[in-house]
């Protein structure tokens, strides 16, 4: 029988090392974690766990993994969702957060490590991830973004008719000229607000303008760059939907540095609600995303799936609202 000491020789590390590698303790270096869980692979070792553990095969651990925690995961949003799915778990599990772009391989995603993984979904780069964790037979709960799938429990907002009504909201206060400062490039949430945005021009019948569309990056400053662009035009919009609240704050501060108002000169509306939303001044318009009741009704999901409940693919919506606050003015 493979023994810790077995792979600590082959990979020339004490047996301490192995054993922490094994766990996935965050003392030992990628790379020699990668080698070490290689080794006993290859050698087909198979952890000695307590009793308890090795009849109920349980590693007592969840993993949460974002497509990337840091770049263009905002703050709140990565906060909403710890809080949703930490409310749901209970003692006897451990919460494990990383960005999936951590990982150079997936070689220590396995089944001895994790009883179930929730995956907040922000771009098709994660399909690949998606993909080792079903080989592995790990219980998955993907938010955020719509996949097509076997044995994928998937949740997720509305973003296309959130954007669509809060783009309407200024059509129907009298804006015609409607910017868009759009999100990261390659998430699909910043794919599904343009979609909104446009749907909402079209079904009033204005015209989509090229120059009013400026891309961001999810951030406060790509929003305060963005907005200093789209009043330069020679016409500028008297509207701006922000795909998310961070740039349209971001947004807000670039009209005050130009010496202009919000919304007297230019009305702006963001995308999420955020916990600032309602302490701007302005106080944001915006659309309101249930990320954390989305993470607590994911992390239920995943914990009957982990309990033994048969894990058929699902896609379940969960409806934004627009939230009504004071930046933005009305034509009629």
């Amino acid at each position: 029988m493979v023994t810790i000491k077995d792979i600590a020789k082959l990979a020339n590390v004490s047996h301490t090392t192995v054993s922490r590698a094994l766990n996935n303790s965050p003392l030992i270096k990628e790379p020699t974690k990668r080698k070490i869980l290689e080794i006993a692979s290859q050698l087909n070792y198979t952890p000695n766990y307590n009793a308890k553990n090795l009849v109920m095969q349980k590693s007592h651990t969840i993993g949460l993994f974002f497509t990337s925690i840091s770049n263009g995961t905002s703050p709140s949003f990565l906060a909403d969702t710890i809080k949703g799915v930490n409310s749901v778990i209970s003692q006897d599990f451990n919460l494990f957060v990383r960005g999936i772009d951590d990982y150079d391989d997936f070689t220590s995603i396995n089944n001895m490590r994790f009883d179930g993984i929730i995956l907040m979904s922000q771009s098709e780069i994660d399909n690949t991830f998606i993909y080792h964790v079903l080989q592995k037979n790990i219980p998955l709960v993907v938010l955020n973004r719509e996949i097509q799938g076997r044995d994928i429990i998937n949740l997720l907002s509305d973003d296309q008719e959130g954007s669509r009504q809060a783009v309407e909201y200024l059509i129907t206060n009298g804006h015609k000229d409607i910017a868009i400062i759009e999100g990261k490039k390659a998430f699909k949430s910043s794919q599904e607000r343009k979609e909104g945005y446009m749907a909402a021009l079209m079904q009033y019948k204005l015209p989509i303008q090229k120059e009013y569309m400026v891309k961001g990056h999810y951030d406060m400053q790509s929003g305060y760059r963005a907005m200093e662009e789209l009043m330069e035009l020679k016409q500028p919009p008297t509207a701006v939907f922000c795909s998310n609240d961070d740039m349209a704050i971001g947004a807000m501060n670039a009209v005050f540095a130009k010496g202009l108002k919000v919304p007297e000169d230019i009305s702006i509306i963001g995308f999420d609600d955020i916990g600032f939303a309602q302490y701007t001044t302005p106080r944001l318009t915006t659309v309101k995303r249930p990320v954390e009741k989305i993470s607590i009704k994911g992390a239920k999901r995943l914990l009957a799936a982990i309990g033994g409940s048969s894990a058929e693919s699902e896609v379940l919506y969960e409806k934004t609202s627009l939230i009504l606050r004071d930046s933005v003015k009305s034509y009629r």
